[in-house]
């Protein structure tokens, strides 16, 4: 079997990941990065097609008959016509829960970077704030407990439970908002609004749908209280930047986190580059050792599985 790998570079940093169980299934042709004009060329005659962000579009797959298989190295696959592909019996496969703990590892890290104030006592010791403190402990800068807060999560997959579950470790109160009420679920369940007016920290695991697409936007962030924490590790798109940048520019919330933008590689012109309390990681969050070894497996498993005439993690 022929398999054109078209993005590695967004998965193995110097080499750091194997690729050796990827060319068990056949001859492998891996491209560091591949640029919309040379995704035709790169496929050629492959059957087999994994990518991560490449656009394989219907032009595409016209111009690429031998493909059979398509693999997402991510669990969105906005980048993949699947109507069209799935009219083309092509089977296309993406991998889910492979970033779980690593995007809620994450989440906290942000909450606790804003509410443990690390970073900036550490600037505060090495200005030799603490040396000249005529006190023992040197604390001008709140913190705050996490104990007690209203922790607001929109979304309910994987990501959401495990941020609900670290959450309810450090004492704080979950509120749950998704499309459809979850069974058994042992956290308040509401509507959005609800959810968000009580946000004192409101975080978004949501896909990317028409329906998500700009939600968090002027209406949204004038629900929130002017002291909450938005964070968002989910989808750019969600977020209309410029109602954003305005909440954060005028003081109408605390403080943004995102690891991901509506255009990524960012783009000089995002108008929360230079925008208030905002904090941006370049989408960081699934990029553990760990979490992209996970990726590689499940991308093969779920190779060996079609082959096996049982596809899993089927999306079309």
């Amino acid at each position: 079997m022929k398999i054109a790998v078209l993005d590695w570079d967004t998965v193995s940093v110097d080499g750091d990941i194997s690729c050796s169980e990827i060319e068990k299934f056949g001859e492998v042709k891996f491209f560091p990065l591949t640029k919309p004009e040379e995704t035709v060329k790169n496929i050629a005659d492959s059957e087999t097609v994994l990518c991560n962000k490449v656009l394989i579009t219907r032009e595409v797959i016209d111009k690429c008959p031998n493909i059979k298989y398509i693999g997402v190295f991510a669990t969105g696959f906005n980048n993949i016509d699947i109507e069209y592909a799935r009219e083309k019996n092509i089977t296309v496969c993406n991998a889910d829960s492979y970033s779980t703990d690593a995007v809620a590892q994450q989440v906290f890290a942000y909450i606790l970077d804003r509410f443990s104030r690390i970073r900036d006592y550490d600037t505060a010791v090495k200005n030799n704030e603490w040396i000249n403190s005529p006190t023992f402990s040197y604390f001008p800068i709140p913190t705050a407990e996490l104990s007690g807060k209203n922790l607001s999560i929109i979304g309910y997959g994987s990501i959401g439970k495990k941020v609900a579950e670290i959450g309810r470790a450090f004492g704080m109160n979950i509120i749950i908002s998704t499309r459809a009420k979850p069974e058994n679920c042992p956290y308040e369940v509401t509507d959005v609004s609800t959810a968000v007016k009580k946000a004192d920290i409101l975080t978004f695991h949501c896909p990317l749908t028409e329906k998500t697409k700009g939600m968090i936007n002027k209406d949204l962030l004038n629900l929130m209280k002017p002291s909450a924490v938005l964070i968002n590790t989910s989808r750019g798109g969600v977020v209309n930047e410029y109602d954003l940048a305005d909440a954060l520019n005028n003081n109408k919330i605390s403080f943004a986190y995102l690891d991901v933008l509506e255009r990524e590689p960012m783009s000089p012109d995002t108008p929360l580059r230079n925008a208030k309390n905002c904090i941006i990681t370049p989408h960081t969050a699934w990029a553990a050792r760990e979490t992209r070894e996970r990726l590689v497996n499940i991308v093969c498993d779920n190779i060996k599985s079609w082959l096996d005439g049982k596809p899993q993690n089927k999306v079309n």
